[in-house]
């Protein structure tokens, strides 16, 4: 039997909610229910998972490196690019 975790913001004092849920064979694998009272609000969205010795965290899945270099590629172009004056940087010293 598992415990699950949430760490809930409320009036300037963090509340940890807790759970109890059961670990069940899904196919190959193992699955994890999440109980309402904890579960995200968007059922389509991909999650992350992670384990550290008998702690398994779950988290919204973060965006790859290459997913935002092509959001930014597809962003519009400036119309001018500005161009500035160099920067003077002292020379370090090496002792």
């Amino acid at each position: 039997m598992g415990v699950c975790y949430r760490a809930t913001y409320n009036q300037s004092r963090l509340q940890l909610q807790m759970s109890r849920t059961r670990v069940f064979k899904s196919g190959n694998s193992q699955a994890v229910r999440i109980p309402a009272e904890i579960a995200y609000d968007n059922t389509d969205i991909e999650l992350e998972i992670s384990r550290m010795g008998d702690v398994i965290t779950i988290m919204p899945a973060r965006e790859s490196l290459r997913d935002v270099v092509a959001a930014l590629r597809e962003m519009p172009k400036p119309p001018a690019v500005e161009k500035r004056d160099p920067i003077d940087v002292p020379l370090r010293r090496h002792d």
